[in-house]
């Protein structure tokens, strides 16, 4: 599909607000006092997570790349793989779209955020927090490791994998062979291949099923965030709303955990990309 950089920008916000309106909203459904999902469990915010990248990438592939993460975009631009001069651009879309996504689901959950009395479901909502962050001091040397070290590892599983999916999948040579032969890439991938071999909307939907893995194996230490703008923009907006909007037992942002889901995916993407590009391009 041929479309200018600005709508590739707008595609990029709106996709990343669907991640958190879908995947926020997930937990919003499961951790909030008094919602019909209350309570429902782990596997549905896994899920939540999973269409929350599926979706937008189905929708989305095709226009934008579906980046909908930082991280990645700088991990690729890193490499070659994307121009650096779409860089910033595709990070302030995509940090506003967490932004209004997160407004969404408050929206959504207003009558429930005040209807909850522990404050780390509330800020869950939003934000990964640490499992070892027991609210003291002590506790948050460990829980700084042990999230670098769940988001870094679990980050570069979901670049490397997002990567080999979508370059590596069934009927990737044929593509190749049609654009040498003269067709067009898009053209050769979304209309000719797909009636010979797997299409690359299969790679996708992979993608989607990689994140419910992630969330469901390595989840548990932090939720995980495997993403800066899903963790940055709504801790933001948690930060930013008042307790007659989150209710009074809305507590503190936790900002000296934030780094860790900025970071560690950062370095992860980097290093996720330029080891795929040395192996398989």
């Amino acid at each position: 599909m041929d479309v200018t950089w600005t709508v590739k920008y707008i595609t990029e916000f709106l996709a990343t607000a669907l991640l958190i309106i879908l995947g926020n909203g997930a937990v919003a459904n499961v951790d909030l006092k008094g919602t019909k999902g209350n309570n429902s469990g782990w596997v549905i915010i896994a899920l939540g997570y999973g269409f929350g990248v599926m979706m937008p990438a189905l929708m989305f592939g095709n226009v934008s790349g579906n980046h909908i993460n930082p991280a990645f975009t700088l991990g690729l631009a890193v490499s070659g793989l994307f121009p650096w001069a779409h860089v910033v651009q595709y990070m302030i879309a995509q940090i506003l779209g967490a932004v209004f996504g997160q407004l969404v689901v408050v929206a959504v959950y207003a009558p429930y955020f005040k209807k909850t009395e522990n404050p780390n479901p509330i800020l869950g909502s939003f934000s990964t927090i640490s499992a070892l962050d027991d609210g003291t001091k002590d506790s948050q040397k460990p829980a700084l490791f042990n999230g670098f070290a769940n988001e870094f590892i679990g980050s570069f599983v979901l670049f490397f994998g997002a990567l080999a999916l979508t370059k590596n999948y069934f009927g990737v040579e044929l593509v190749g062979k049609l654009v040498e032969a003269g067709y067009d890439q898009t053209t050769a991938a979304t209309q000719i291949s797909p009636y010979v071999t797997g299409p690359i909307a299969v790679a996708h939907l992979g993608i989607g099923f990689l994140v419910m893995t992630l969330v469901t194996s390595l989840g548990g230490p932090t939720g995980p965030a495997l993403n800066p703008a899903r963790d940055l923009g709504p801790r933001l907006v948690h930060h930013l709303l008042p307790k007659s909007v989150l209710g009074q037992a809305k507590s503190d942002s936790k900002w000296w955990y934030a780094w860790v889901p900025v970071l560690a995916p950062t370095l992860a993407a980097i290093a996720a990309v330029a080891f795929f590009k040395y192996l398989y391009l």
